[in-house]
């Protein structure tokens, strides 16, 4: 999970300020969760909530920041290849929101940490989280690719 971060802050690092404090903040969130899951069995209170707050803190990013963002710039350049795009990978990248935000509402004072599933549960989240990943950088790199020539001929 960690590699792919790496490869999107190079192929996407520099194209737009808001985008790369959010693979910034993406790669704070791989780093807490590879932390909290390698050692869920003995995760701190302190891990668990710090990692619920960067969860919280990218997914809502992408929500009402990026894609927002990212959906302006679609129109913009009339680019009916990426609203078309953006209307198929939201409603995935929507439902794995929900699953992070409950987790954080389950987790974000550390209350779970006595749950025999918490192992487990964190597995799923990672896999989703990763399937997340993938979703939006499909969505980056289409609309990226899509507007850099309109853009440097302008």
């Amino acid at each position: 999970m960690l590699e792919s971060c790496r490869n999107a802050q190079e192929r996407w690092g520099g194209v737009h300020l808001l985008i790369d404090r959010w693979l910034q903040e993406r790669h704070a969130l791989i780093n807490a969760f590879e932390g909290l899951h390698e050692g869920a069995e003995a995760a701190t209170r302190p891990a668990l909530q710090k990692f619920c707050e960067i969860l919280l803190d990218y997914v809502s990013a992408g929500h009402f920041e990026i894609y927002e963002q990212l959906l302006n710039e679609a129109e913009a350049f009339g680019d009916k290849r990426g609203l078309d795009l953006a209307r198929q990978i939201y409603p995935r990248i929507e439902a794995i929101t929900q699953v992070a935000v409950a987790f954080n509402d389950r987790c974000d004072n550390g209350d779970c940490l006595e749950s025999p599933g918490l192992p487990e549960e964190l597995k799923r989240l990672g896999q989703l989280l990763h399937e997340r990943f993938e979703l939006e950088d499909c969505l980056i790199e289409v609309l990226h690719t899509a507007h850099k020539e309109p853009a440097a001929t302008a």
